[in-house]
């Protein structure tokens, strides 16, 4: 490894030990053959300056119903400022642990930067997280500082209050944006001249650690370094998004969802682009700023583009020309909905927190129906058994990839789980054909086994999808004393459907015509909403939970 650049070395001491990392798959790739040390913020932002489009336009947003922006040029400068309360006024020093957060908006993107910038290790968190979550990572980060949205104050005063159960001993300051006081960030901030002299970093020092949604237990902080946050540009939105200068990019998923921070900050930012940041949208209200901004990029989750297939015809969409969907599993369903309504073939991806982004996608006339679609260029995949051989083309097994990122958990015994023979291990079941397309079956704990037959659970679920009547659904396994589990559906209808005993049927018959019989939901349980991260995805763990209560 490079020679670190920061005073505070926890990072680097808290990688796990070499040979528990992957194979990182750099060398004769032109793609992330970057130089020894690089700033990834200040290649984001200061390069664009640098290049002569420091006038483009990099944020935009909506600020008391009016469309306000700021070039690159002010973002260098406003980043530059915050950086320097980060080690003037607080002290900070490089390696230190950064909190973030704060919604979507141009603070919150721009403390990201400017952290990194100072050399900070920035962990952003999600706006909706709760005081003993926010614990749990302050700890195991042993995080000193802490910069977030004044409205989200309430959770973090409970980690700076000793009698509190939240408290955490390593937090020792916060400074608030969004607030009218003389000691806010804000404040401070304007209070300081433009330039900044950012860290020399090494590519290889940690300025990320990112904590995985949506699991339970331990959170698994996942360490990316300077060069990752650059790789995922590189790979992914290069090749697949083709992303360019003169691309407006929208969405939902956090800047504290690195699937957001990729989309919705990097990749914009990577091509002299622009991204328009908003904190809070529904369906109709992302449609809208679709329309309003001229966007022609979107992320989002499945769900809300199934939402939002209903209401395309309400606004003009005439810029839009790619829509990117990860997070969870798409449908087939969705897909096809989306297309039929918009014209606009869906760009589907699986990626995670440990990789940092998207591994496996494909876009336009590349899609594959059915498939996800292949390894992004720089990464490769197979699908392996149990003892870890290669399986067949069309043959289900376990997903297997290296690539230019890869996992490296801080401080956890489950690296060794996630990362086996050099080789990442994403927990997902696929099939691949014999063109190296590959087709997603489920999650390695969300396959059922049922009277000895492998049901998908997501493959249920694409098929219930599909019945007029319904709108969402969650399939899980359900303890079965015969059966070993019988399949169990949790189902939203939409509206003007009754969910009584007559439905069930129809429904369970419509899966058997459908799939194969074996799979349809033998029961089905209809419900107001279904349990979901703050980033959309179907929180299948809570409805396994829950079913294996019922079936006590």
């Amino acid at each position: 490894m490079e020679a670190s650049a920061y005073t505070d070395t926890f990072a680097r001491d808290h990688l796990p030990p070499p040979e528990q990392w992957p194979e990182l798959l750099l060398e004769d790739n032109p793609d992330v053959d970057y130089p020894a040390r690089l700033n990834c913020a200040v290649v984001l932002v200061d390069d664009v300056v640098s290049r002569g489009d420091g006038d483009r336009i990099a944020l935009r947003w909506v600020e008391e119903g009016r469309p306000c922006s700021m070039t690159y040029r002010d973002l260098m400068a406003l980043t530059n400022r915050i950086a320097r309360v980060l080690t003037e006024d607080m002290g900070l020093q490089s390696g230190n642990r950064v909190l973030l957060r704060g919604p979507n908006n141009v603070m919150m993107a721009a403390s990201w930067l400017a952290a990194v910038k100072a050399g900070m290790v920035t962990v952003p968190t999600m706006p909706l997280l709760r005081a003993g979550e926010l614990k749990k990572a302050i700890d195991k980060a042993e995080i000193s500082a802490v910069l977030c949205d004044q409205r989200l104050s309430e959770e973090i005063a409970h980690c700076l209050d000793k009698n509190h159960a939240a408290y955490c001993p390593t937090l020792s300051q916060v400074l608030y944006f969004h607030d009218q006081s003389p000691g806010s960030l804000d404040a401070l901030a304007a209070a300081k001249p433009d330039d900044y002299q950012a860290c020399d970093s090494a590519i290889d020092d940690v300025c990320l650690i990112a904590f995985t949604s949506g699991t339970t237990g331990k959170p698994k902080g996942c360490m990316h370094f300077h060069r990752d946050v650059l790789a995922m540009c590189d790979t992914f939105s290069r090749h697949i998004l083709t992303m360019q200068a003169d691309d407006i990019v929208c969405g939902t998923p956090p800047l504290a969802f690195t699937f957001g921070l990729g989309g919705l900050l990097c990749f914009p930012l990577r091509v002299g682009a622009s991204v328009v940041l908003t904190e809070k949208l529904t369906p109709d209200e992302l449609l809208a700023t679709v329309q309003n901004f001229g966007a022609t990029m979107t992320f989002t989750a499945p769900t809300f583009y199934r939402q939002m297939a209903a209401l395309v015809g309400k606004y003009d969409l005439s810029t839009l020309r790619t829509t990117v969907s990860a997070g969870e599993s798409l449908p087939d369903a969705t897909r096809q909905l989306w297309k039929e309504a918009s014209g606009i073939e869906m760009t589907d991806g699986i990626g995670g927190t440990e990789m940092i982004h998207v591994y496996v996608s494909s876009a336009g006339k590349d899609v594959r129906r059915g498939a996800i679609g292949k390894v992004v260029p720089g990464y490769i995949a197979q699908v392996v058994d149990e003892r870890f051989h290669p399986v067949e083309p069309g043959v289900v097994g376990r997903l297997a990839v290296k690539g230019p990122t890869g996992c490296r958990y801080l401080e956890d015994e489950r690296q060794q789980v996630f990362v086996q023979h050099g080789w990442n291990l994403p927990g997902d079941t696929f099939a691949m054909d014999e063109d190296g397309y590959l087709y997603y079956q489920a999650r390695n704990d969300d396959m059922i086994i049922s009277s000895g037959y492998n049901i998908a659970g997501p493959d249920v679920e694409g098929t219930l999808l599909l019945h007029e009547a319904v709108a969402e659904c969650g399939v899980v396994g359900k303890p079965d004393p015969e059966r070993g589990s019988i399949v169990k559906a949790y189902v939203v209808l939409k509206p003007g459907f009754e969910g009584d005993a007559a439905l069930v049927k129809a429904i369970q018959d419509h899966v058997k015509a459908a799939i194969a019989p074996y799979k349809y939901p033998r029961e089905i349980e209809f419900t107001d909403s279904l349990p979901r991260t703050e980033t959309g995805k179907l929180q299948r763990f809570v409805l396994r939970t829950l079913a294996t209560e019922q079936g006590k």
